[in-house]
């Protein structure tokens, strides 16, 4: 029989995954600040104390790093403990649990251990939110060894990596773009499916530039390639969505950017120490000879988040986008 398919949006998608996981694996538990009588702050856990009952769902204090210790002990034991910090921005207090002893289990018990946690984050900007509820922290977490980051973009990745994440047995920090928890919906898959860690995913074949992106503006780079497909027929892009930070799916990007010979990258962290120049590095480093054209970003500005009557020009990045690309485009080695 063939299955069902549900149209959903990501936060539908998150809560379909968490109640196929409770379902399935009597060993996961699910906690967090309003994680459970309430639902979560934006609802993704909406149901799941009710159905599963206030053993495997919870609420948690508001104490980050217990929260985080709390798991990892708990990890070690046998159960898979899903961590909800209620905003990233949150999460500096948990860090010294993820970081000294999450991300070290495997190494310092030599393999005898293993620390399988999920830690979900809403992450980044663009709904107008308060101070410490807008960061963009993925490249801060990738740096830290035995930690996996993922970050997905829509529906059908936001719960098969999900998924995916519960079922690994390494500590996983799973980043949830809240700009578009609600934007749009797409269908899937009712059942069961993982989509697998450290593999990204082509969104458009092209052979003039290769655009890497990932979470909410990744949305943005769909709608703006259609644009250009109008504005600027002779432009062909390849757009690649990363979906998983760390382990980076280099090779995808190698192959995409040895076709076109061209690179831009695009995310709303910060533009110093991120994500886009750890890219930009190991393709002059693999791929320099195949480079048509210096490689670009357009990122979000060294600054903290403004607040609401600023934050859309920190997100405004369709004109820079075009921009940079028209540069890369009209340059050449």
């Amino acid at each position: 029989m063939k299955d069902k398919n549900i149209v959903v949006n990501n936060i539908e998608a998150l809560n379909d995954a968490l109640d196929i996981a409770l379902t399935k694996d009597e060993s996961v538990v699910l906690y967090g600040q309003d994680a459970g009588y309430e639902g979560g702050v934006f609802r993704a856990t909406k149901g799941l104390q009710q159905k599963h009952g206030v053993e495997r769902v919870w609420d948690s204090p508001i104490a980050e790093n217990a929260m985080l210790g709390v798991a990892i002990g708990a990890a070690t034991q046998g159960i898979k403990p899903i961590v909800e910090i209620q905003f990233s921005g949150f999460s500096f207090l948990a860090m010294n649990q993820l970081f000294t002893h999450a991300a070290r289990f495997r190494t310092r018990s030599r393999g005898r251990y293993s620390c399988p946690i999920v830690v979900r984050m809403p992450m980044g900007g663009g709904i107008k939110a308060l101070e410490h509820h807008s960061e963009s922290l993925e490249a801060l977490y990738a740096t830290i060894p035995g930690l996996k980051i993922v970050l997905p973009s829509n529906p059908y990745d936001t719960k098969g990596l999900l998924l995916a994440a519960i079922n690994d047995p390494d500590p996983v920090v799973f980043f949830e773009p809240k700009k578009i928890y609600r934007s749009f919906k797409q269908e899937i898959p009712s059942s069961y499916y993982e989509v697998p860690i450290g593999k990204a995913n082509i969104v458009t074949n092209g052979k003039d530039l290769t655009i890497v992106s990932y979470g909410s503006p990744l949305i943005d780079m769909i709608h703006l390639v259609n644009e250009m497909k109008i504005s600027h027929p002779d432009i062909s892009i390849e757009l690649i969505d990363l979906r998983t930070i760390k382990p980076i799916d280099e090779k995808t990007i190698f192959k995409s950017v040895v076709k076109t010979g061209r690179l831009l990258v695009v995310h709303e962290a910060t533009y110093s120490f991120s994500l886009s120049s750890e890219i930009i590095s190991r393709v002059t480093s693999k791929c320099f000879y195949d480079l048509k054209a210096p490689p670009g970003k357009v990122t979000g500005w060294d600054i903290t988040v403004p607040y609401a009557n600023g934050e859309k020009y920190f997100f405004d990045i369709k004109q820079r986008t075009i921009d940079a690309i028209e540069a890369i485009m009209s340059e050449q080695f």
